[in-house]
């Protein structure tokens, strides 16, 4: 069996695109991975070309021969977008190897520690305040304009059985409500990113809401990312105290800063999703700056999520996967959870395009909050062509920066 050629294909999402490779063999086989082609990453396709054209005419099976080779290739610029078309062509060729083996990837990986994975419902709230006259196309829902909203979309999420939530800062003391991310240069505040008293009030008042509305037993998480100083991160974490959250999740590329939030207060503290390789994680291990770490398979590659994850153990940590994919990606975050023993909980994102289900072969199943081990061999689903050409990319997403 022979690498014969090697495709990127997208659809449009929405508020996003979805974005697929495809490898194919000489004997027709076939290999799928989702990636994301934004978020910073613009040119990760022409990277995985690159990177993906040195392969033609080798034999996809021996995948850790293949990624050590390219890890050598891309050595002088290791991490970020290097790294994320070396993730997306090891999780195709995962694909590849465990169909040629006739079982799914997670039986690769040592076999399912679960067969039912606890998810949390992602993005509570984010696209129906960020773009309140599209989200109605998009996803069949009303936009959200104020605090009434956030507890009718959370009484909504817990009614759909799901035990947990993430949301996002929001400012509806402003006129129009918006999504607070001035890490990103999303909202106002950078690039300083200082804390106010009006940004603490606020997001206090929006996670009351998101309590009323859920209830006392949801599992609540706040994904602040990048958007504030270390100082701003102590005064929210120390604010967030009173809603008892699952975590709190911050971007930083400081492990000391990180670990001094964490003595700060009782707040649960989660990161690490936007870092590369086990070198990256480990100084945020060593430091104890982290209750869990958050581990993106399609930036990683699988087998690579699966060593991270084995480091955490070592430390007592358990891990959870960074997951704001379409359904290809969740199934290949779903057989990482499945396979792992130290697992906390799985990311998806639920509001997205009516025909997201059927861009892959067989969607994943979610039933009470949790998604249902596939079955099946590879990723347990291929992509299907069609809906891709049916339903091309509009131009520039609507959430690209």
């Amino acid at each position: 069996m022979r690498i014969a050629k090697i495709e990127d294909l997208h659809c449009d999402a929405g508020w996003r695109h979805f974005s697929f490779l495809k490898i194919t063999t000489d004997t027709g086989l076939v290999g799928w991975s989702e990636y994301q082609e934004r978020f910073g990453a613009s040119g990760l396709t022409g990277t995985i070309h690159g990177l993906g054209g040195m392969l033609i005419g080798k034999d996809p099976r021996p995948v850790e021969k293949i990624t050590a080779y390219l890890h050598g290739v891309i050595r002088q610029v290791q991490g970020g977008i290097a790294q994320q078309a070396i993730a997306a062509i090891e999780n195709a060729l995962v694909d590849i190897k465990a169909k040629a083996l006739g079982i799914p990837v997670y039986e690769l990986l040592g076999g399912p520690v679960r067969e039912r994975i606890p998810l949390y419902w992602s993005h509570c709230g984010y696209a129906r305040v960020r773009w309140p006259d599209q989200i109605k196309a998009w996803a069949g829902v009303d936009p959200i304009r104020n605090r009434a909203d956030i507890v009718r979309h959370a009484r909504e999420v817990a009614d759909a059985g799901f035990k947990g939530l993430k949301t996002n800062p929001m400012r509806f003391d402003a006129d129009p409500p918006y999504v607070h991310m001035p890490g990103f240069n999303g909202s106002p505040g950078h690039p300083e990113l200082n804390i106010s008293k009006d940004i603490v009030n606020a997001v206090v008042d929006q996670m009351a809401a998101f309590r009323d509305g859920a209830g006392p037993e949801m599992n609540l998480h706040l994904d602040l990312n990048f958007n504030y100083k270390t100082e701003g991160y102590i005064r929210l974490a120390q604010a967030m105290e009173q809603f008892d959250l699952c975590w709190l999740e911050i971007d930083s590329y400081d492990p000391a800063a990180l670990a001094t939030i964490r003595r700060s207060a009782r707040t649960r503290i989660a990161s690490c999703e936007s870092l590369f390789h086990r070198r990256q994680f480990r100084p945020y291990l060593e430091q104890q700056a982290v209750d869990v770490a958050i581990v993106d398979v399609p930036w990683n590659g699988i087998l690579e999520a699966m060593k991270i994850a084995s480091l955490a153990d070592t430390y007592e940590v358990n891990v959870a996967p960074h997951n704001f994919n379409g359904h290809l990606g969740s199934l290949m975050s779903a057989h990482f959870c499945a396979a792992i023993p130290n697992f906390r909980v799985m990311e998806i994102d639920v509001e997205d395009v009516p025909w997201k289900d059927s861009i892959v072969t067989a969607p994943p199943r979610i039933e009470a909050g949790e998604l249902l081990l596939p079955t099946g061999v590879g990723w347990c689903a291929d992509v299907n062509e069609d809906v891709l050409r049916a339903h091309p990319p509009k131009g520039r997403e609507p959430g690209a920066r």
